[in-house]
């Protein structure tokens, strides 16, 4: 008989706080003191089709973590505007607290790691918010909160008030290098006194905030030109070359693996570009570039991008791409084993938990 999992929520405070890494963090630490994980998804966001219900985040992790199909839970159903829709009108209600069968402890491992809801509230319709969530399936929670300033507090301590003990403590993150002493003598301490326990501050990685080149192409559905072998690159800034040349290589020494955006006849910004740290050119108005350059571009091996688009669109896409930072890349997933490795209390946690290292897993 499977033994009774315990289950462990990790939700947060907001959109894109960094739940995914925070799980495959953990659970890295978990296999290696030899506890059996299972991890699923039950509000799914990007679902690969109905009859898989795997979500894109549960099939990366489920891959990543090298998890049987017995230590993945189905993604119930997917968020979006027509299963809401449909929710909304009264005669087809359905109650998903039902199917959370899928969910009961007897179904194998000694920790289930679930990704909850993008926020709090989100879920409450289908009586699946974050604490309705924890307390269907009687779950612990962690939350994952992006830093933007002390101001983070008012969201956590509102947490605390929802989750009351179900609440084992918060991840801190993507806080910028200075801020951190702020973070650790101020408000730790204060989030520690009301009873929220403070599992990690890990700082800003300009690597965790960026983007690969393959992804840019499939937002701005872009035509590649050259170096299709390199969109494996990751990019960590953008730029604009839409000043003269002077101007332009000012920005571009400052910045590093950086996509700038430029129209295709500026042969100046292009060549200027391309002699710095640039991951990829985006030619913006689908004018083609210049042989030449294309030549210095394939020669340096960097990807030149084409779209079909005004560069006032093309920024505002490259910027939500970079809101919503998906975690797909193995580089991610190193610096996120290294850093959690590091910085969260993991001790702490398993205390928590009631949960006991049983030895070193075998290395995969």
């Amino acid at each position: 008989m499977p033994r009774s999992a315990k289950h462990l929520l990790i939700g947060s405070t907001e959109a894109y706080s960094g739940k995914s890494a925070a799980i495959l963090g953990l659970a890295f630490q978990l296999q290696e003191m030899g506890i059996d994980i299972a991890y699923g998804k039950p509000l799914g966001s990007d679902l690969n089709g109905v009859s898989t219900h795997l979500d894109a985040d549960v099939k990366f992790i489920a891959e990543t973590l090298n998890l049987s199909p017995d230590r993945i839970r189905p993604t119930l159903f997917s968020l979006d505007e027509a299963t809401v829709e449909k929710q909304l009108l009264v005669e087809t209600q359905t109650d998903y607290r039902q199917i959370l069968e899928y969910y009961q402890p007897d179904q194998g491992g000694d920790l289930v790691l679930l990704e909850g809801p993008g926020t709090l509230a989100e879920g409450a319709l289908f009586g699946l918010s974050l604490a309705q969530l924890a307390e269907a399936i009687d779950a612990s929670v962690v939350l994952a909160a992006r830093y933007h300033s002390l101001l983070v507090v008012d969201g956590l301590l509102a947490a605390k008030q929802q989750l009351g003990d179900r609440l084992l403590g918060v991840l801190i993150n993507d806080v910028v290098p200075d801020q951190i002493e702020e973070v650790e003598s101020s408000l730790k301490p204060y989030l520690e006194r009301h009873g929220v326990p403070v599992l990690a501050i890990l700082p800003r990685i300009a690597l965790m905030r960026s983007v690969s080149v393959k992804e840019l192409v499939n937002q701005l559905k872009a035509e590649v030109l050259c170096s299709e072998d390199r969109l494996d690159l990751m990019v960590e800034s953008l730029t604009i070359g839409a000043m003269n040349v002077n101007s332009a290589l000012k920005y571009f020494r400052k910045a590093k693996n950086m996509a700038v955006v430029t129209g295709g006849d500026r042969t100046d910004i292009q060549l200027a570009a391309l002699e710095t740290s640039t991951q990829c050119l985006i030619l913006t108005g689908h004018l083609p570039p210049s042989p030449e350059i294309v030549s210095r571009a394939t020669d340096l091996e960097v990807p030149i991008l084409s779209v079909d688009l005004d560069t006032l669109t093309t920024v505002e896409i490259i910027d939500q791409t970079f809101g919503q930072v998906r975690l797909h890349e193995p580089i991610k997933v190193q610096c996120i084993r290294d850093l959690m490795k590091q910085h969260f209390d993991m001790e702490r946690l398993m205390t928590a938990l009631e949960l006991e290292p049983l030895g070193t897993a075998p290395k995969s």
